[in-house]
């Protein structure tokens, strides 16, 4: 006989009660991290009804069973309001399976050591940015890893999207019509470099030289024929206050060109419905934002693991959903015991078209598992949701150094106004083109003005 120590009902309680005194950190019977640093896993900080889902729903759902419009009604409080929509009404199915349990499987081993080295070293200088308990940039891993309030949820991410100190993606954008057809086909190498809080690669935490930029971010398109060549370059100051400097090549007019400061609320290409700002839920810098505030929390359903499709060649998942079955990716998703749900404005961008966003991060990890937008009069505008996993699937295996490679495995950026979605896949190659993790030559070869030139020709 299973006893029960805690009520089905004590984890909503209880995150009223901590929510109601303003404690927002990860963990209803102890705190997360204090678990982690103690065997890896964090199984003692919740109790069994945020741990499964079968117990979640007392037995009418378990991993295995598929989520549709006939059953998502059980679990809506589960989900954000567009994906529920999208379920209900658009044909979108989720595969449930078993949660992760261990955070070695949601997040870079490297970057779970720094944080676990570095607990306790941040804070907020006179500007609002982050730095060690020295005054100097940050050194790695989480800043905070029991936030107290909105921006200590999104610093995290903002100062370390894909938590790699090198990340270079071979991406397929698929852009999908309200009817179905396929508006346009693209092929995407997105990478990232961290000059700043690098946890893997010498020298570290700081590359020297750089210690005043916290990104370098550049987007080039190599198919198909009329964009190949088209490629922008993000670099990011570390003064969150500061506007990245925004540099572009256009191979129609053969010169690199500055696009405005500001300019993070329109498309990269035709046909997108994804903007700069997008990226990661946190693709603007976090001051350039404001009136932050944690609108909920609770348990939710993400794609946190098994999402990596090994067993494609070029790592390439399956469609489903919409008028032609290929609007929205196969994804299976998991309990996630709790989340933090904060708002934020975009108070330095007086001519964007969004209001506001709403995040859910995973309380655990802090890493954006949703985005809703909503427009100047409030409603929603896009939703943004994607899916990560360890590449590690039996005998299949991709390394990063001595550990497997976790990173993102697929996007949807749904304009839930005009109908349109954008889907993004990390895949292995593309073109010659190979997925890199933390590879020095990526700097020089896609993220200065000499490799935009470069690569446009």
């Amino acid at each position: 006989m299973h006893i029960r120590k805690y009520g089905r009902d004590y984890s909503r309680r209880r995150f009223m009660e901590l929510s109601a005194q303003g404690m927002f950190g990860a963990g209803l019977l102890m705190p997360v991290w204090d678990a982690i640093a103690e065997n890896g896993g964090f199984e003692a900080s919740y109790p069994d009804e945020l741990k499964s889902i079968e117990e979640y729903t007392k037995g009418a759902l378990k991993p295995g069973d598929v989520i549709s419009a006939d059953n998502v009604d059980l679990i809506q409080d589960l989900l954000d309001p567009v994906r529920f929509m999208q379920i209900k009404q658009m044909g979108r199915k989720l595969d449930l399976v078993e949660a992760v349990t261990d955070m070695t499987k949601l997040s870079p081993v490297d970057f779970i050591d720094a944080t676990l080295r570095n607990q306790g070293r941040a804070a907020f200088d006179a500007k609002g940015n982050v730095v060690t308990d020295e005054g100097k940039p940050w050194i790695g891993g989480l800043p905070f890893t029991a936030p107290k309030n909105g921006i200590e949820c999104f610093v995290g991410i903002t100062l370390s999207w894909g938590r790699h100190d090198v990340s270079f993606y071979p991406v397929k954008d698929f852009e999908i019509n309200p009817d179905g057809t396929e508006g346009y086909y693209y092929e995407v190498i997105w990478t990232e470099t961290q000059p700043v809080a690098r946890v893997t690669m010498e020298p570290k935490p700081y590359w020297p030289g750089h210690e005043n930029m916290l990104r370098y971010q550049s987007v080039l398109f190599t198919h198909p024929q009329d964009a190949k060549g088209t490629s922008f370059l993000n670099s990011w100051y570390y003064d969150q206050s500061r506007f990245p400097e925004l540099h572009g090549y256009l191979p129609q007019f053969k010169r690199v060109r500055q696009f405005p400061a500001s300019q993070r609320f329109e498309p990269l290409i035709a046909g997108s419905t994804l903007y700069l700002s997008d990226a990661w839920a946190a693709g603007d810098p976090y001051l350039t934002w404001g009136n932050y505030k944690i609108v909920g929390r609770g348990p939710f359903l993400a794609g946190l693991s098994q999402n990596w499709h090994s067993e494609h060649e070029n790592w390439e998942c399956g469609t489903h959903g919409g008028p032609k079955g290929n609007t929205f990716w196969d994804t299976k998703v998991e309990l996630v015991p709790e989340v933090i749900i904060v708002e934020a404005e975009p108070t330095s961008y007086p001519r964007a078209p969004i209001s506001k966003k709403r995040v859910w991060f995973d309380a655990r990890t802090l890493l954006p598992v949703n985005m809703v937008s909503y427009d100047r009069r409030g409603e929603a505008f896009k939703s943004f949701d994607g899916s990560y996993s360890l590449y590690e699937n039996g005998a299949d295996s991709v390394r990063d150094g001595a550990n497997p490679y976790w990173s993102w495995c697929n996007v949807h950026a749904h304009n839930v106004q005009s109908d349109r979605m954008t889907r993004l896949a990390q895949v292995k190659n593309l073109r010659g083109y190979e997925m890199k993790v933390n590879d020095p030559d990526v700097y020089e070869n896609f993220q200065t003005i000499q490799a935009l030139r470069r690569m446009g020709v």
